[in-house]
């Protein structure tokens, strides 16, 4: 009884096994193609949707690759700028703030070559030596007075700077656009700051874009800041943005140089001090034993072979200080 109800059930069972595997294989193929179909589609569609969903960032790759264009142009002409040599006469007379032309320079080259050929006349060298004494002294003095004129006005202009770009940026912040901005600093700021931004003004006056006006800013004074500040108006120009935000980072960036300045003063400060001590000792030696026996003394500028050692010592202590010089000299 029990066997006779069990065929049935397994001969059903086998009976369904076989049609189901029929289907299966007769349909299979079209419902599988059909669900790759589905997932190639929604692999070519997923990009689109993400573009729907996020719009901003083709827009963002765009003005990356302009900013690093801006920055490739603007270091090639930096580059090509420092191929051209060094700094034309003309353009270290405008950069010491002194009002000479070239012509003038070279009167005062004259007049300082000849109170030295004087000076040295009355001190009885000789015509030699002082011929020789008049053109280092026509070369070297004139050289000398502008580069300290043009150190002087790029510190200054390095300690003024952060101010003016402060000022940019409260302007932009209170709605004022960026020309009245740069007036305000030409009319209230301090020299060199000042004049450099009337600069910029008079520029945009003859209609020349505000970015190539601080880019001839930056080229008039070699400065990292002034150099800074012309890559970001050069950007903000070509890329858009918030003008506001970049100077008020710019700003941040100026004011931490300053201060590593300031440290790097400070901590060399010492070493500064023991380099001057260094160089001063041979002269307040010679001076002592010259005032304590002036015979001891006085072969070295009666006799050649004094001579001679006195300019061995003068060579070697130029090339001793020239070294201490280099070795606290530090740069960031």
């Amino acid at each position: 009884m029990a066997t006779s109800l069990l065929f049935p059930v397994f001969v059903f069972l086998l009976a369904s096994t076989s049609i189901g595997g029929v289907m299966v294989a007769a349909f299979y193929p079209r419902v599988s193609k059909a669900s790759a179909y589905r997932q190639r589609l929604a692999r070519m569609s997923a990009p689109a949707e993400n573009k729907r969903s996020e719009p901003t960032e083709p827009d963002g790759r765009d003005r990356r690759r302009s900013v690093e264009k801006t920055l490739r142009e603007i270091e090639e002409k930096r580059q090509a700028n420092a191929r051209k040599g060094k700094t034309t006469l003309t353009a270290r007379l405008r950069q010491s703030g002194l009002h000479w032309s070239p012509k003038t320079y070279f009167v005062v080259c004259a007049c300082a070559a000849l109170a030295s050929w004087c000076a040295m006349l009355l001190l009885d060298t000789g015509a030699l030596v002082s011929a020789g004494f008049a053109i280092s002294g026509g070369l070297l003095l004139p050289h000398v007075y502008v580069n300290i004129k043009r150190n002087a006005r790029f510190a200054k202009f390095t300690a003024e700077f952060p101010n003016a770009v402060d000022v940019i940026v409260r302007g932009l912040k209170a709605g004022l656009p960026m020309p009245d901005c740069l007036r305000v600093i030409a009319t209230e700021a301090q020299e060199p700051v000042k004049g450099e931004f009337l600069a910029i003004v008079q520029d945009q006056t003859l209609g020349i874009p505000v970015d190539e006006a601080v880019k001839r800013m930056s080229e008039r004074m070699p400065l990292a800041e002034a150099h800074f500040f012309a890559i970001v108006i050069a950007i903000q120009s070509r890329t858009g943005g918030s003008l506001s935000e970049a100077l008020g980072n710019l700003s941040k960036v100026l004011r931490e140089r300053k201060k590593m300045k300031a440290k790097i003063k400070a901590m060399s400060s010492e070493a500064k001090s023991s380099a001057g001590i260094i160089g001063a000792l041979p002269f307040l030696v010679a001076g002592a034993v010259y005032f304590a026996s002036p015979d001891y003394m006085a072969l070295l500028f009666a006799t050649v072979t004094g001579k001679i050692v006195l300019v061995g010592c003068g060579l070697w202590m130029g090339i001793g200080i020239l070294v201490m010089r280099k070795m606290i000299n530090f740069d960031f």
